[in-house]
C-alpha cells in the first residue's frame, strides 16, 4: 500500500485520545483502516496540563491503531480546541499598484498576510484567517474576486486566535511520541467537515460539538464559516454534578449518565429507582431516575443557553443571517437521551444529531460512524486533502521541469505563488516544528 495514500487523524480530547488511520477509496470516500482509543489523562478542558501522561495516552492510542491497520504511523494531523480558542471579525483592504491587471492569488495572499500582522494579546497567536466576502472598488458581496479588475481589494475576515503555549505543548506531545506533525486543524472545523453537507452550510447551520471538557461551536452561512467559539463546559461537568448530587464515585456517575441519564425530567416516573452498590460492604444507594434527570437537565440547559448566546451574537435573529438548517449536534455528549428535543425547545431551531457517515465508505464499522468519532474522521479527511494539495503542487513542478522554458523567472514566479497559496495552518505547523527543533 502506498504510504502517501494514508492519513492519520489524532484527536487529543479531554476524556479520550483517538488515533484514526484512513485512506480514500476509488469512489472518493474515506475508508477507515484502524482506530486506537485511550483514556486521556493529561488534558483538562481541551488543554494539555500534563505532558508525560498525554504522551503515554497518545502512544497507547497510536499503537492500538497501528495494530488494527497493520500500518506504521509516522505523521499525524492534530486537532486543537480548548478554552483558549476565541474568534473575531476583522475587515482589511489593500490598494493595488496597477488596477489594469486582474486580481490574482498573490493579491489575496497579500491581504491575508496583512491580517496576520494584527496585534494580539500577549501569548496569543492567529491560527486561522478565513476570508468571507470580498469587495472590489466598493462593489460588495463578491465571493471570488480572482480575475476581476480593481484598484482596492477589501474583505471581511473570520480570525481564530489561540494561545501559543497551548499549541506548542500539543506539538511537544506529538514529537515526543515519535510522530511528525503533518498539520494542525481547529477541531470544530474538522467536526463540521465530517458531519455537515454543503447544502446545510449554504442554508445556514450551527454545529455544536459536545465533548468531555469543552463544547465547540461553528456557524456556517452561504457556504462560509461565520463564527466559532469554544465553551469551557462539556459532558464531564454533568458527570461531576451527578457525582456530587448523588454522593457516588465518578465511575458510577458516568455509568449512570450513559445508561439511565436523560435531559428531560418530565418523562421519568417518581417510582423509577436505580440501586447502586455501596463501597466496601456499605449498603447500596437508591437513586430515583427523576432526580438524576433533574441534575442532568439543569447543567445541560446552562450549556445550551451559553451556546445559544454565541449563535445570537452571530445575528441569527436577523432575517439576513437566519440559519435555515438549524442546529447539528455531534460529539460524545450528543448521545444523551432527549437532548435533541431539549435543544429544539430552548432555541426554537430545527435540530438533528450529526453522524460522520456521509463521507465514510460503505460497510464502515458502525462504531466509527458514531458522533463520538466525528472530529477524528474530520481530521483524517483534512490530512487527505492536504496530501492531495501537495501532490497537485508536485505535479505542477514536474510539468514545468519537463517543459523547456527559456525564462527561468516564470518557474520561480509559479513556485512563489505556490508557496504563498499554502494555508496559514501549514505555516503554523512549520512554525511549531521549527520551535520544537530549536528547543531541543
Amino acid at each position: 500500500m502506498e504510504k502517501h495514500n494514508i492519513s492519520v487523524g489524532l484527536d487529543i480530547g479531554t476524556t479520550k485520545i483517538v488515533a484514526m488511520i484512513g485512506r480514500k477509496n476509488e469512489y472518493g470516500k474515506v475508508e477507515i483502516l484502524g482506530v486506537g482509543k485511550s483514556k486521556s489523562l493529561g488534558v483538562h478542558r481541551g488543554v494539555v496540563n500534563n505532558i508525560t501522561q498525554t504522551i503515554q495516552s497518545i502512544q497507547q492510542a497510536v499503537q492500538e491503531a497501528e495494530a488494527a491497520a497493520s500500518e506504521k504511523i509516522s505523521e499525524v494531523t492534530v486537532g486543537i480546541a480548548g478554552q483558549h480558542i476565541r474568534s473575531l471579525q476583522h475587515s482589511d483592504y489593500i490598494t493595488r499598484a496597477n488596477s489594469e491587471l486582474v486580481i490574482d492569488e498573490t493579491d489575496i495572499d497579500r491581504l491575508i498576510n496583512q491580517v496576520h500582522k494584527l496585534v494580539m494579546l500577549p501569548g496569543e497567536e492567529i491560527i486561522h484567517v478565513l476570508p468571507q466576502e470580498f469587495k472590489v472598488d466598493g462593489q460588495a458581496e463578491i465571493k471570488e474576486p480572482i480575475g476581476m479588475y480593481g484598484g482596492r481589494l477589501e474583505a471581511n475576515f473570520h480570525v481564530v486566535v489561540g494561545q501559543v503555549s497551548s499549541i506548542r505543548n500539543i506539538g511537544r506531545c506529538v514529537k515526543s511520541s515519535d510522530l511528525e506533525l503533518e498539520g494542525i486543524t481547529l477541531e470544530p472545523l474538522a467536526s463540521a467537515n465530517a458531519v455537515l453537507s454543503q447544502e446545510e452550510k449554504e442554508a445556514g447551520v450551527a454545529l455544536i460539538d459536545i465533548g468531555g471538557g469543552t463544547t465547540d461551536l461553528a456557524v456556517f452561512k452561504d457556504g462560509i464559516i461565520r463564527h466559532t467559539a469554544v465553551i469551557p463546559f462539556g459532558g464531564n461537568v454533568i458527570t461531576e454534578d451527578i457525582k456530587e448530587g448523588c454522593s457516588i464515585i465518578e465511575k458510577q456517575a458516568e455509568l449512570l449518565k450513559m445508561k439511565f441519564g436523560s435531559a428531560w425530567p418530565g418523562e421519568n416516573k417518581d417510582n423509577e429507582i436505580v440501586s447502586i452498590p455501596g463501597l466496601r460492604g456499605r449498603d447500596p444507594k437508591e437513586i430515583t431516575l427523576k432526580n438524576l434527570s433533574k441534575i442532568i437537565h439543569a447543567r445541560v440547559v446552562e450549556i445550551i443557553e451559553q451556546v445559544y448566546v454565541e449563535i445570537k451574537n452571530y445575528g441569527h435573529e436577523e432575517q439576513k443571517k437566519k440559519l435555515i438548517a438549524g442546529i447539528v449536534l455531534t460529539g460524545g455528549g450528543s448521545q444523551l437521551k432527549h437532548l435533541k428535543q431539549l435543544v429544539e425547545y430552548i432555541t426554537g431551531m430545527d435540530t438533528r444529531i450529526g453522524y460522520p457517515n456521509e463521507h465514510l465508505a460503505g460497510g464502515s464499522d458502525e462504531e466509527i460512524a458514531s458522533p463520538l468519532f466525528a472530529t477524528a474522521v474530520g481530521l483524517v479527511m483534512d490530512g487527505l486533502k492536504r496530501q492531495d494539495r501537495k501532490m497537485a503542487e508536485n505535479a505542477i513542478e514536474e510539468t514545468h521541469e519537463e517543459t523547456e522554458v527559456t525564462a527561468e523567472e516564470t518557474i520561480e514566479a509559479v513556485k512563489e505563488v505556490q508557496k504563498e497559496r499554502r494555508s496559514f495552518l501549514d505555516k503554523l505547523t512549520e512554525r511549531v516544528k521549527d520551535f520544537l527543533d530549536n528547543a531541543e
